[in-house]
């Protein structure tokens, strides 16, 4: 199975676009909304940069 790399890029980009949402707007989110968006957000970003290793590692392959 391969993964199409125009996918992964829009997946890292909206992954760490809402990482840097929750930041900037963490004072106008709900605290209940908040524990939970951030959770998902840090699982998100996570894996955007595991997906970043392995296309690095792959590179030549």
């Amino acid at each position: 199975m391969t993964l199409d790399s125009s996918n992964v890029v829009i997946f890292i980009i909206l992954a760490f676009s809402l990482g840097v949402v929750l930041i900037l707007g963490r004072s106008s989110i709900p605290d209940r909304l908040r524990r939970g968006m951030a959770l998902i957000a840090t699982l998100l970003i996570c894996f955007a940069f595991f997906l970043i290793v392995y296309f690095l590692a792959n590179m030549g392959a």
